[in-house]
């Protein structure tokens, strides 16, 4: 067995931990979950933290579960939040559980017949069936309000300076609903270790406690730090909102730009937290940064890894193409490998102007689709002035004053990009 503790530990991926866990994860095979909440049917970039540590995890030896809250989702967790949430149907759970399992299994090994290959297990399958009656007959009673009440997320929502509305006796029961998830699968599966966020320490321990109370066992509790940025600002949020692993919500294009733009410090704890490169690989990366720090080794090798984790080896050549269409030497070739998606997205923000498919057809000559058509230059001897001085691209090739546009120089059949200089774009779109 490889030393999983000691490898979260080197890549600053542990806050608490329960004492003696060291030990019992380097006696043998052990088995360890990490819940993920079934709000939305993707995975987004804050759950990629527990989604590595599993990925460790099985690496290390271990065998992995994935538990999704298809009956905990029916609730809603009170840790890190102020007001109660909206509640989900068994349809919408069941879709979103779905679309979760399709995701890990890019970082998990689901399907080999290897003793430890990971298993997804939904707490809704142990839940259904059980009573109200039942469950603070034979689950509640070991546990007291005096101590659920002691965790930070409960004791949050009742301070008067966190300006929340309290917490209906629905998301008190939580920890207690989570705790016996852990007790269920220490049972049935023989798994002694609960991972998660450092906000879920609190649910963890619960569990360890039912465990020893009820079944007169020991179980686990591990935690990593919840990431921050160096800037103060959320980890996991871009202009449009989440990050999310699914391309249909945050494209592979934005997924990779947003590794990209990660600053120097934050790139150098998130290739240790989010990437499986080796200690060596890293602190070579990191020599290779502080000596060109320009050239942006880290960020560079950051996106390149986990877009392709994500997303595969094309979604990943093409955000790289796309990438360099905006900050370096691409060509014509370049351009044209866009889709209308990706093509509007690296040119967000850059104006655009409507042309005629009549007009186009036609064929227009230079000054007047820069000038009397478009409004990019100003006049059109200004226009002239600048296609003499050769400053003027169509889709990223010089041309000149006698050059004609045409149907040829469509991008995706729609869009031709103007260019004056390096960085004045503009858009000319087909209607």
């Amino acid at each position: 067995m490889k030393n999983f503790i000691e490898e979260l530990r080197w890549r600053g991926m542990i806050q608490d931990i329960m004492p003696e866990t060291e030990q019992h994860l380097m006696e043998g095979l052990r088995a360890a979950y990490v819940g993920f909440d079934p709000t939305a049917d993707s995975l987004h970039i804050g759950n990629l933290v527990s989604v590595m540590m599993l990925r460790h995890f099985q690496n290390c030896g271990h065998k992995p579960y994935a538990l999704v809250g298809g009956a905990t989702g029916m609730i809603g967790d009170p840790s890190g939040k102020s007001v109660e949430r909206n509640l989900l149907t068994e349809e919408v759970l069941a879709h979103n559980i779905a679309g979760i399992k399709k995701q890990l299994a890019k970082f998990l090994d689901f399907e080999s017949q290897a003793s430890n290959r990971a298993e997804l297990v939904n707490n809704y399958d142990w839940m259904k069936e059980f009573s109200f009656l039942s469950f603070i007959r034979d689950i509640g009673k070991h546990i007291t309000v005096n101590y659920m009440m002691a965790k930070d997320s409960v004791k949050k929502r009742f301070d008067p300076n966190e300006n929340t509305d309290g917490m209906s006796f629905t998301e008190f029961s939580y920890q207690l609903l989570q705790g016996y998830d852990f007790l269920h699968l220490y049972r049935e599966k023989n798994l002694t270790l609960q991972m998660g966020g450092s906000d879920q320490w609190g649910n963890i321990t619960t569990g360890t406690e039912l465990i020893r109370r009820i079944a007169g066992g020991k179980a686990y509790a591990l935690t990593c730090p919840l990431i921050t940025k160096a800037d103060g600002t959320k980890f996991g949020k871009s202009e449009g909102g989440n990050v999310w692993l699914d391309p249909e919500k945050t494209s592979p294009y934005k997924f990779y730009q947003y590794w990209i733009n990660t600053s120097d410090t934050d790139a150098e704890r998130y290739i240790k937290i989010f990437t499986m490169l080796s200690k060596e690989e890293i602190n070579s990366l990191i020599a290779q940064h502080t000596e060109a720090p320009h050239l942006r080794v880290l960020q560079n090798k950051l996106a390149e890894e986990l877009t392709l984790l994500v997303h595969g080896r094309e979604e990943l050549e093409k955000a790289q193409k796309a990438s360099q269409i905006l900050f370096g030497n691409s060509t014509s070739a370049d351009l044209r490998t866009l889709d209308e998606k990706t093509f509007l997205e690296v040119f967000d923000g850059v104006p655009q102007s409507e042309i005629s498919a009549t007009d186009i057809a036609g064929g227009l000559d230079m000054i007047a689709i820069l000038s009397a058509k478009t409004g990019f230059i100003s006049s059109n001897s200004e226009a002239r002035r600048a296609l003499k001085e050769n400053s003027i691209s169509v889709n990223k090739e010089k041309v000149g004053e006698d050059y004609q546009i045409g149907e040829k120089d469509l991008v995706d059949g729609k869009f031709i990009l103007l260019q004056r200089g390096k960085k004045n774009y503009f858009i000319v779109k087909k209607v």
